[in-house]
């Protein structure tokens, strides 16, 4: 069955963004022969996209409510594929770091505005949850297939494939955005600037923070400094935004299931992906596997990843998000105790079952946890919510990454893991939503 070129459109930038993640993780040793760096700046070529991604992504939502999701991710779309094209044209480390960090900014801008339209584009709430199943296990694929194509591209052709494989598919998105979505009603009101640079500022020092302590070590100045920075502003933030016409006004929190969507955001990225960290350095260290090998052992994540999520968004649109999301993130808390199986010479055969069943577990949580977030708001805070959500898995991939490094070992980072999965589906069992199975499949 054909999907609608709208959604296609969408999820093609969607699919740009989470591929980026991790796509560069299996060249960063090749990177750094190329361009002659240091272990410093490789960690920038890798963190800083994410770091600037997190930290712009409420400014990406509150532009697109109040200025136009299409324009907005449209610019979003033309700023990643010029960034791409920098990275894979750098020689030195400097303008790789910046191309980095200017995707992030293309990210932020790209990814609440796709979400954003697509429930402008899906104004049923019963299609809009199968529409974001989809959109979700795009994106799932995407994160999980990094590792892989990253390493058929640095075997087969040069770590800069991995950038310029972007340029094609961006334009692709580029052209179906224009032809096929329509232009979103925009809000009238300000744009919050003292609201925009606080939030900013301090998601940013927050991200920065996070990425650098698990390198640097949480006592060192440059990491005490960044929290310093990041709770300052984030404090301020919080006061601002009570004011009329504020970029994330707190009632938004107290809306039935948009906080508890936002924590479940948290723990699920902080114990899959902080897990998905030490399975590539296991396979790597421990294996002795190579970027191919990694990527090849990883693939049962991503092939679950094609049909987990569509079919979540299906049940959610029949069910209501609460029980999709809270069976999904049991079934992972139970899948991450078949790592307490692995060592040196476990037979792989062993650990497929916790990679396919955390491969199943993760993406068919987030469309759930997604529709959540998006139906506890206003149709005009869709792009906010989005972006709310966003944020708060990005923490939870930089908190579980930060976290699993100084972990000794993969057991008792297996027990953390399923321990945040089975506080999710906790919170998912006793949040309250705006929307009953009843009202979705009406």
């Amino acid at each position: 069955m054909s999907l609608p070129k709208p959604l296609v459109a969408l999820s093609l930038g969607y699919f740009l963004v989470m591929l980026d993640v991790t796509v560069v993780n299996v060249a960063v040793p090749a990177i750094g022969e190329s361009v002659h760096t240091d272990a410093s700046a490789l960690a920038w070529v890798v963190d800083g996209y994410s770091t600037v991604f997190a930290g712009l992504l409420l400014l990406g939502g509150g532009l697109g409510d109040r200025l136009g999701h299409r324009g907005v991710l449209l610019t979003g779309l033309g700023v990643f594929t010029v960034a791409s094209l920098g990275c894979g044209f750098a020689t030195a480390p400097l303008p790789l770091v910046a191309a980095r960090m200017l995707q992030g900014v293309g990210g932020a801008l790209l990814v609440p505005t796709s979400l954003a339209l697509l429930a402008a584009a899906h104004p049923s709430r019963t299609a809009r949850a199968r529409a974001i199943g989809v959109w979700g296990g795009v994106a799932g694929v995407a994160f999980a297939a990094g590792p892989l194509v990253g390493g058929l591209l640095v075997a087969g052709l040069s770590w800069r494939a991995a950038f310029w494989i972007n340029v094609p598919v961006a334009l692709m998105a580029g052209w179906l955005t224009l032809r096929h979505v329509p232009a979103t009603h925009t809000v009238r009101c300000g744009l919050d600037p003292v609201g925009q640079v606080l939030g900013v500022v301090g998601l940013t020092a927050l991200a920065a923070t996070l990425n650098e302590a698990g390198t640097r070590g949480w006592t060192s100045p440059p990491v005490l400094t960044a929290l310093g920075v990041g709770v300052v502003a984030l404090g301020l933030f919080v006061l601002v935004e009570r004011r009329p016409g504020a970029l994330l006004p707190p009632s938004l929190f107290r809306s039935p299931g948009f906080s508890q969507a936002a924590a479940i955001g948290v723990l699920l990225n902080l114990g899959y992906y902080g897990m998905l960290y030490l399975a590539t350095l296991y396979f790597q260290n421990e294996r002795g596997y190579g970027a191919l090998g990694t990527g090849i052992a990883l693939v049962p994540t991503v092939c679950t990843a094609v049909f987990a999520a569509p079919l979540s968004g299906r049940l959610t649109a029949r069910y209501g998000p609460r029980l999709p999301m809270a069976g999904a993130l049991l079934l992972g808390a139970a899948g991450f105790l078949g790592w307490l199986l692995a060592g040196p010479g476990t037979p792989y055969w062993q650990l497929l079952p916790a990679l396919v069943i955390t491969g199943l577990a993760t993406p068919a949580t987030v469309p759930a946890a997604t529709a959540a977030i998006v139906q506890a708001v206003p149709d005009d805070s869709a792009g906010v919510a989005s972006a709310v959500f966003n944020v708060a898995r990005q923490i939870g991939n930089a908190v579980g990454v930060a976290l699993f490094s100084t972990v000794p070992g993969l057991h008792p980072a297996a027990l953390i893991a399923s321990g945040a999965f089975l506080t999710g589906a906790l919170l998912a069992l006793t949040s309250a939503t705006t929307t009953s199975p009843r009202a979705l499949i009406a």
